[in-house]
């Protein structure tokens, strides 16, 4: 017993010695080595990262990530990579990197196989045209033969950990929005090595995922349990253990990916198989998970999902997409119906050959219910294409809405009537070819009722019958009548009967009456914002034919009476505000719709209307349709600010394209965007139009709008004093570029008014802070605007001719600078009194045709070439006595603030000019000063840029093309 006592007091003694001992470890390493591992992080970091980074400070310990020893950044901050280096890429509490104690000790080497993050937020972006901000680890092989017995920093990773991320990805490219918040990861393997097995763990707390703005996922819960065997060499990932679970739905993942070198090959099955619809209807958007708590949900589903071949761009290869939902013996019953949703079953396939949606095939072998005896839906349909769809169809139901209503136990919703529909289908249903399904059906709705929580007064008396009919599968034999629908909403009823006949010129007969509160109709469906408290009242009588309207044969046109607009808000995905429509009458009289009294503002902009739109009968029966038109236009105040596509506003419902590049330029104003769908003249006449801060007086003139361009015609406004006539067209290429064309002339404009008031005239013209008095401007430009809305110079070009009618030209540097090298002050002070100068300008640079004036006795003459950046090249003769017949050349080079002054010679400096792709609105090279050299070197080396700028702008061509 004594000797037993003394070995386990001996066990516990060296156990005791071995726990202080690693104790003190943990404490003397990092004293130890703090030095050599943080001069090594920052070196690293310094060498691989391309964004910048910056954190509060460092920690060398072993007890925050216990055991491991580890070096942990507190608030750490990193930017992104080019062109995004002002935006956080990632920012956390706490990263930390788990140091290989081994060689730490033995080596002196800082081995990094462990990193931790923690409370992060990543922000990973890829703007329209492909750049990402996530570029920011720089790579840099060493030329020299790799030295195995160096030391340095080196990553042989072992395992990740994030805890509690938030992260956004946000793709404009793929149009694509991932947003996951709580998400923690867990990643081990051997990630260094040529083959390794990848364990993952993943949670996140709240995930959405859309494309194209459309939701697919909104506020899912998502675990996965994942093992991905990874090949770095032939970067093949196959997916061994793959288990997902999103809310309760269970999908496991099979197969594998396989990164090539002009794209990857796939073949990735998932199945969610013996799961019930309560698990399917858990990844429903969260608003219909609480009627589903409380809803009795039975029956079965599967899901299948099959992803498989190849993808490359350039060989215009895509996979083939596959998917199949089953839903068997589906029951849904509320506690208090009296009749349950019984029967429920679905078969749904889908099929997408090289994800082209014009081979795209949807099998629905199957949808039914019922809702007790002669109170069912079936409905049967198999399509095939986009543009040109097969279709066979078989549709079937008679339901009363009360009763589905009550089984289904809606809580916001309230309807009711008796719903009767049969429809047939079988054919091809193609717009261009004018093709339509044999067709024969019916939709009858008697005595509809419905309210929503939203409102408390409900819509009554809805009652639909509808009828459509095609004998032969042509938009020839299509027939489409309505007669009646009605409705009543608040005492005032509500009716439309619609006969369609002959879609290949169709015969239309359309009665409408009623008065429809607008505002409180939308109250109704919980939509807020797009009206105030509008009222639309109708009443309306529309006979004739199509094509009575295009051929002119407007006498058997029969179409009458008024419609009638009052407070209406309204909005288009190309305007940040919306349009109020204070009061809109309308006449119909057969081709023509008259604007009688229309009254509407936009933000501080007013307009009112008098004209008429032609053939808008034809605008909604067309594809691609154009509204043609005819007004007068009267205004007090139109501000173009406020119509740039960038600026903000309340409308929320702006194009995707619009709304990416308010993101990618948040401090850009846009351009304004025209429509494209119409051909309107208008005969303005405007009190004040304002434009960054100049104004336009008294605006009249002819304007029209035509395929997505304005055009004004012996249009005339009053600026700064003087009265400007212009003819001009302005055409949008996006919500972030426009160009223009324009030709003005102006007569006695003050040049130092101008100079100061206009912006152009400052950066075109800057010789014109030494030039007081009166000039004429007879001028033609066009070019291109920018991200703001303001010329880009170097995209200008044009000419015209500059009268200084009366003016005075005093301390001009470069008049001054050649006066002082030919001892005459007079320069300082010549007479230019009704001199004409002619001028051309392109690619940034401004050619100066000769012209001659006085000083005292002299006559000196100027020519030559300035650029927009001040750059000067000019050739002055000094004409003296008699007539100036004898002279001496001058040139003068350097610039405007600084010119340089070499008389009696004739050879200057060239300007080599700017160039400019108007594909791209990006100036791909600046005007610059030519190096001294012989007129040969100079013409070769103009000659070989021309040719570089050429290859170049082939290239940025091929490169748009290849996207």
């Amino acid at each position: 017993m004594e000797r037993f006592k003394r070995i386990v007091i001996k066990i516990l003694k060296w156990m005791g010695i071995s726990i202080a001992s690693i104790l003190f470890l943990m404490f003397i390493i990092p004293i130890l080595f703090p030095g050599t591992i943080s001069e090594q992080v920052k070196i690293f970091a310094n060498q691989h990262l391309a964004g910048k980074l910056d954190y509060r400070r460092t920690h060398l310990t072993f007890f925050r990530h216990f055991p491991s020893l580890t070096v942990s950044v507190d608030d750490f901050l990193l930017k992104g990579s080019k062109p995004f280096q002002q935006d956080t890429l990632l920012a956390a509490r706490e990263v930390a990197v788990g140091i290989n104690l081994k060689n730490l000790i033995f080596d002196r080497e800082v081995k990094i196989d462990e990193i931790y993050v923690t409370d992060a937020y990543g922000n990973v972006f890829v703007n329209s045209k492909g750049e990402a901000n996530y570029n920011v680890y720089v790579s840099k092989p060493s030329q020299k033969p790799k030295d195995t017995t160096g030391s340095g920093t080196s990553i042989k990773l072992d395992l990740i950990k994030l805890k509690n991320w938030n992260i956004t990805y946000r793709d404009h490219a793929a149009r694509v929005l991932v947003d996951a918040k709580g998400l923690n990861y867990t990643g081990r393997g051997g990630l260094s090595e040529d083959i390794f097995d990848l364990e993952t763990d993943l949670d996140i707390d709240k995930l959405d995922f859309s494309l194209n703005r459309i939701y697919y996922a909104k506020q899912k819960t998502l675990h996965a349990d994942l093992i991905t065997r990874i090949n770095t060499n032939a970067l093949t990932f196959v997916l061994r253990k793959n288990e997902l679970r999103i809310n309760d739905l269970p999908l496991k993942f099979t197969g594998f990916l396989s990164i090539l070198k002009d794209g990857y090959n796939l073949d990735v099955k998932a199945a969610s198989e013996k799961t019930t619809i309560r698990d399917m209807i858990s990844v429903l958007p969260p608003q219909y998970l609480d009627w589903a708590k409380d809803t009795k949900i039975e029956g079965n589903s599967d899901l299948f999902f099959n992803l498989k071949g190849r993808f490359s761009e350039q060989k215009n290869l895509k996979p083939r997409l596959k998917a199949r939902l089953l839903v068997r013996d589906g029951f849904v019953s509320n506690g208090k119906a009296p009749v349950p949703m019984n029967h429920l079953n679905m078969d749904l396939n889908v099929d997408l050959p090289s994800l082209d949606t014009n081979q795209l095939a949807i099998d629905l072998k199957n949808l039914g219910f019922d809702l007790g005896p002669k109170n069912s839906f079936k409905a049967v349909v198999k399509t095939k294409g986009l543009d040109e769809m097969q279709i066979n169809a078989d549709i079937k139901g008679a339901v009363d809405l009360q009763t589905l209503d009550q089984a289904l136990g809606l809580k916001d919703i309230d309807m009711r009537g008796l719903m009767d529909t049969n429809i047939k289908a079988n054919g091809v249903f193609s717009l261009d070819k004018k093709l339509f399904p044999k067709t024969n059906g019916y939709l009858n709705l008697k005595n509809g009722w419905l309210k929503t929580k939203y409102y408390p007064n409900p819509i009554q008396d809805i009652n639909i019958v509808a009828n459509i009919t095609n004998t032969d599968g042509t938009f020839k034999s299509l027939g489409v009548k309505l007669d009646p629908f009605r409705f009543n909403f608040e005492g005032n009823p509500v009716f439309v009967n619609a006969d369609l006949q002959n879609f290949e010129d169709v015969l239309y007969k359309v009665r409408a009456k009623g008065v429809l509160n607008v505002g409180r109709i939308y109250r109704v469906f919980a939509k807020k914002g797009f009206d105030v408290s509008g009222l639309i009242m109708a009443d309306l009588s529309l006979n004739g034919r199509q094509s009575y309207a295009t051929t002119g044969q407007y006498s058997k046109l029969d179409n009458k009476g008024n419609l009638i607009l009052k407070n209406i808000k309204a909005t288009t995905e190309f305007l940040p505000k919306s349009f109020f429509i204070k009061e809109g009458n309308f006449r119909f009289e057969n081709e023509k719709m008259w604007f009688s009294k229309f009254f509407a503002t936009y933000g501080k902009s007013d307009f009112s209307l008098n004209g008429y739109l032609l053939n808008t009968i034809n605008y909604f029966i067309e594809r691609k349709g154009t509204l043609h038109g005819k007004f007068n236009l009267n205004s007090n105040y139109v501000l173009i600010d406020e119509f740039m596509a960038l600026k903000n506003g309340d409308n929320s419902r702006k194009s995707i394209e619009v709304e990416y590049a308010k993101v990618e330029n948040p401090k850009s104003s846009g351009v304004v965007i025209i429509p494209k769908n119409l051909d309107v003249s208008l005969q303005t006449n405007i009190r004040k139009v304002e434009f960054k801060g100049l104004a336009l007086n008294h605006v009249k003139g002819q304007a029209s709008v035509e395929k997505g361009q304005v055009y004004l015609k012996n249009t005339s406004f009053d600026i700064i004093g003087s009265k400007m006539n212009i003819d001009a067209r302005y055409q949008d290429e996006s919500p972030l570029t426009a160009n223009y064309d324009v030709a003005l002339k102006v007569l006695d404009f003050d040049v130092q008014r101008a100079y100061k008031e206009i912006d152009m005239v400052r950066e075109m013209a800057t010789a014109a802070k030494n030039v007081k008095g009166i000039v004429s401007v007879d001028y033609k430009l066009k070019g291109d605007f920018d991200r703001n809305m303001k010329p880009i110079y170097p995209s200008l070009e044009g000419g015209g001719i500059v009268n200084l009618r009366d003016v005075e030209v005093k301390n001009l540097k470069m008049l001054s600078a050649v006066g002082d090298n030919i001892g005459s002050k007079a320069f300082n002070n010549p007479d230019m009194k009704g001199v004409n100068i002619e001028t051309h300008i392109k690619n940034n640079l401004i050619h100066v045709d000769k012209f001659t004036f006085r000083v005292s006795i002299l006559r000196p003459s100027i020519s030559g070439t300035t650029s927009f950046n001040g750059l000067l090249d000019l050739r002055v003769r000094i004409g003296i006595l008699p007539g100036g017949l004898i002279g001496f050349p001058i040139v003068v080079t350097g610039t405007h603030e600084n010119p340089k002054i070499k008389i009696f010679s004739k050879k200057g400096q060239g300007i080599l000019d700017a160039a400019y792709n108007r594909k791209l609105n990006k100036v791909i090279r600046q005007e610059r000063r030519a190096e001294k050299k012989t007129k040969r070197q100079q013409r070769k080396e103009k000659e070989a840029q021309e040719e570089r700028a050429k290859n170049a702008e082939k290239q940025i061509t091929k490169d748009l093309k290849e996207k």
